[in-house]
């Protein structure tokens, strides 16, 4: 049989469609599992890194707002402090007053008016009630004795705009109410009254439980004391009202959303403010009981109130009220209250929910794209085959040419890429996948030569933040005192580290006169930048004003007027100031808002103090009100000045290095001279708080009489 004899062009032909069939199936199947593949492992890889990052921000803002809720209910529990405590300082002035007129015995008559009898001005003028069974004639020398109280009374009513009224009731049955009102019921019993009842046998104030009152203001909560005559026949309690409205729309006014409130609560759990409380259908002579947290049924709640009621600060979450919610809580110290405030916890997170549906939106998106994309590289695939399978009989015999000659511009190309050449494209124009490869391969150089570009520019910026950050810390760190003044009997040390490159703390001595010398230590709102800025605003405005005023608070009011009109940040600064006198062996102190330093006595090391002043944060107000107090000083005698960044440092698990530990390293190391002292305490924060970062600006000022 004769054999069939094939030519050199044809099997050059036939091998060079087996071989291209079989590689490009080869080739093409595998292209198409990976394609595959590689789709299914992208989809996967963006919903993983969706949910990855949707956790970690979940995860951050809830750390962040704990740190924030705690730091915000302790600012309001410190102002609705200062408002109760000035409560109890108009009615220590009333109780001052009582005493001197119960032992008065000659009353200078005055004219008193009932509720039938309407005053010219009712607004200045008080309303004598008697208690059923009590008739004037019998008692009118009572009655004249306490509408004295009419003058007294209209002063502290109109200078303190929360108050409701004021009254006196005598144990005897008459009471004078400040100001004038019809609406007092003609069987009002006042000394059946909690308020009444429970100062006569206690000889301090007393804060009510909420009741309805009989002047028509709705759930009031009154502060009372009682003042006994000499000879204990006649008992008057003096009170003052203050509505549970202006409790909530006026002391604790926080705003957090839509659904955050803040309520407080008394010693024995129960709720007296909260917004939506009130008294519903209850009348003034029906008693009104409020809810007590520590008998909830909500495990939570209780264990929230209980931490609430013992006097302690925190955040915790709880779920009451159909949903997670955060409680922040700090106790209100003058009257031994608790303020709380409540966030959902959905409030917190909800950016984080926002941005999840966005990141699910787009992982859906770009999974429609790889599969459309995958469907589309499948059928050019499949057309390419055809088209070769046909295409490949014409161009056989210059195969070995068009396969070699791309493979060696691509081998050239990756050549120059590996010597650093990123400027020299591939030129490929032979119209199948070799230039599609060279077109993948030239947008991968330019994506690396613009990826290069991007590196070196973002690195330059980081540098130079760097540097400017460098000279921003040289700026601030030239704005505090080179080094601390020799002072005649005094022997002073300091030490400041700011938790960023640059803080908000700041101190500085002010010369002020002639053996006098003015300390400042104060910690500006928040850290890093806007705080150094705000930080030398504030210390250049103080140091000018106690330059120009002799006396600290009147230094410090004119400081704060400076600072509010040039701050438009809404950025506030705490400051203690005190002026050693070392002639006199003195310090004249007041304090904004700041922690109270504390002083240790010579002789006795367990005799420690704090230096208290009334005062408010610079920068809040306007018109602020500044008590000055001198102390003398013996020799021995120490005062440490510092800021919040030492009672505050935490460690890893959150806890606060706290006052007592501070004391407690002063006390035991206070006769070492006061640069090992400081050292001491740095080496005691930093032994609490181990690898834990420094969580806030540091500041500290020792001085010692010697």
């Amino acid at each position: 049989m004769k054999r069939m004899r094939i030519g050199v062009a044809g099997k050059l032909l036939l091998i060079m469609v087996l071989l291209t069939s079989l590689i490009f199936i080869i080739i093409g199947g595998i292209s198409w599992i990976v394609m595959g593949n590689l789709g299914a492992y992208a989809t996967q890889s963006s919903l993983a890194l969706g949910e990855q990052a949707i956790g970690e921000s979940t995860t951050a803002l809830e750390e962040d707002a704990e740190i924030y809720l705690l730091r915000l209910v302790k600012d309001q529990a410190e102002i609705t402090d200062m408002v109760f405590e000035r409560i109890i300082s108009e009615m220590n002035v009333l109780n001052d007053y009582g005493k001197v007129m119960i032992k008065e015995n000659n009353v200078t008559p005055v004219t008193w008016y009932t509720r039938d009898i309407k005053p010219a001005k009712p607004g200045e003028t008080g309303i004598i009630h008697l208690s059923p069974g009590v008739t004037a004639e019998h008692v009118l020398d009572e009655i004249m004795a306490l509408s004295s109280f009419q003058p007294v009374f209209n002063t502290l009513f109109h200078a303190d705009n929360r108050l409701t009224a004021l009254y006196v009731t005598s144990s005897s049955g008459i009471t004078f109410i400040f100001p004038w009102t019809p609406r007092v019921d003609p069987t009002f019993e006042p000394r059946s009254r909690s308020w009444f009842l429970e100062a006569v046998n206690s000889s301090q104030f007393v804060w009510s439980d909420p009741y309805v009152d009989v002047l028509g203001n709705g759930l009031t909560i009154t502060c009372s004391k009682a003042v006994h005559s000499p000879d204990k026949t006649r008992t008057w309690v003096i009170g003052s009202d203050i509505t549970i409205e202006t409790i909530n729309y006026r002391i604790i006014t926080t705003q957090l959303g839509e659904d955050g409130y803040a309520f407080l609560i008394n010693q024995r759990g129960d709720i007296l403010s909260r917004p939506g409380l009130s008294a519903g259908e209850t009348r003034w002579d029906k008693s009104y009981e409020t809810e007590n947290l520590l008998q909830s049924t909500n495990e939570d709640l209780r264990k929230v109130a209980e931490e609430m009621t013992r006097g302690l600060s925190g955040v915790s979450r709880c779920r009451f009220a159909e949903g997670d919610k955060y409680i922040a809580y700090a106790p209100v110290k003058s009257v031994g209250w608790s303020i709380g405030l409540v966030v959902p916890v959905e409030q917190v997170i909800g950016p984080a929910h926002i941005t999840g549906s966005v990141i699910r939106l787009a992982s859906e998106e770009t999974h429609s794209h790889i599969t459309e994309q995958m469907s589309f590289l499948q059928k050019i695939l499949i057309t390419s085959f055809f088209l070769l399978f046909i295409g490949v009989t014409g161009i056989a015999i210059f195969f070995s040419k068009i396969i070699t000659g791309p493979v060696m511009i691509l081998s050239e190309g990756a050549r120059r890429i590996g010597n650093g050449d990123l400027q020299t494209p591939v030129e490929i124009h032979t119209g199948d996948e070799f230039e599609e490869l060279a077109g993948a391969f030239n947008r991968m150089t330019n994506d690396l030569r613009n990826y290069i570009v991007e590196l070196r520019r973002t690195t330059a910026e980081k540098e130079r933040f760097t540097r400017e950050l460098e000279i921003a810390q040289g700026i601030q760190q030239s704005f505090l005192p080179d080094n601390v003044p020799d002072i005649p009997g005094m022997e002073l040390a300091v030490f400041s580290s700011p938790a960023l490159e640059v803080g908000g703390d700041f101190y500085d001595f002010i010369p002020v006169g002639d053996d006098q010398w003015g300390l400042v230590i104060a910690d500006v709102s928040g850290k890093g930048v806007p705080a150094a800025l705000f930080m030398a605003l504030s210390r250049t405005l103080i140091r000018v004003s106690a330059t120009w005023k002799s006396s600290p608070a009147s230094a410090i009011t004119e400081a704060n007027t400076l600072i509010c009109r040039d701050s438009k940040a809404s950025m506030f600064v705490t400051l203690f100031y005190l002026v050693i006198d070392s002639k006199k062996r003195q310090i004249t102190y007041v304090n904004a808002g700041h922690n109270p330093p504390l002083m240790l006595t010579g002789g006795d090391q367990s005799d420690i103090t704090l230096l208290k002043a009334e005062g408010i944060a610079l920068g809040i107000i306007d018109d602020i009100d500044l008590a000055s107090v001198t102390v003398d000083l013996k020799k021995g005698d120490m005062v440490a000045l510092y800021t919040d960044g030492i009672t505050e440092a935490m460690n890893k698990d959150g806890e606060e290095y706290g006052i007592e530990r501070f004391t407690e390293v002063l006390m035991q190391n206070r006769d070492l001279d006061l640069s090992a002292l400081i050292n001491a305490i740095k080496t005691s924060i930093k032994e609490f708080t181990k690898d834990a970062p420094q969580s806030d600006d540091i500041t500290l000022i020792l001085f010692r009489a010697v």
